[in-house]
């Protein structure tokens, strides 16, 4: 079935949109199902984890961090990873910037914004992204390229709220684009869209969508 969910969903996509494969709590045999079927991008919320399946998958895939990354998991996964979509701080950037110097690499990140109602989901606001951006210690970071920005939408049936947020991310992608990264094409990326909602994100401008349960089924939470 993970294949045949695959093909379904490419077939919703245009070119420009990457799908992310979240398989976090799945298996290894999934993860490599999908492989076999050509899937080369998965995304994990545990750094440990990650860092297992790694260890045991093919080479060629590209490892996106999508889930709130801890500065003391940050070693586990800055050897290997593509891609940190869940930069929430200064702080974190740092330590990641920090790790990455370790380990010769520059890691591509996104800034994580808070979209939705819920309190509970992580994020800056705009204000905290440009002290993060117009900061010294920011300019002084060569081990971090910053890419674009990922944002959740609220947990809702409402559509209206969703593209609401959705829109709201694109425009902030845009400000930071004209104000902090005009010129720089590695500035490209909006990671938003999940399983229920990422054809409204396709809609609104998403180039990265984070899929999960319309790939694997529903997720295990007692793992």
């Amino acid at each position: 079935m993970i294949k045949e969910n695959l093909e379904k969903i490419r077939a919703t996509l245009p070119e420009t949109v990457t799908l992310v494969a979240v398989s976090k709590t799945k298996p290894v045999s999934d993860l490599q199902e999908a492989y076999d079927a050509g899937q080369r991008i998965f995304g994990e919320n545990h750094a440990l984890e990650m860092r297992d399946k790694h260890e045991a998958l093919p080479n060629d895939i590209q490892w996106h961090f999508i889930g709130h990354l801890q500065t003391n998991k940050i070693k586990y996964i800055i050897p290997f990873v593509t891609l940190i979509h869940s930069i929430d701080s200064a702080n974190l950037l740092e330590a990641v910037n920090k790790e990455a110097a370790k380990h010769n690499r520059v890691v591509d990140c996104l800034l994580q914004f808070h979209i939705a109602q819920e309190e509970t989901k992580f994020g800056l606001d705009m204000t905290e992204a440009r002290q993060l951006l117009d900061s010294e210690a920011f300019k002084q970071m060569q081990n971090v390229r910053i890419c674009g920005v990922m944002g959740m939408a609220t947990f809702t049936d409402d559509e209206a709220e969703v593209r609401k947020e959705f829109k709201h991310l694109k425009e902030i992608f845009e400000t930071l684009k004209t104000d902090y990264f005009d010129g720089q094409p590695q500035f490209k990326e909006i990671s938003m869209g999940m399983s229920e909602d990422y054809p409204i994100a396709v809609e609104e401008g998403a180039t990265l969508v984070r899929v999960g349960s319309k790939i694997f089924g529903a997720r295990n939470y007692n793992v």
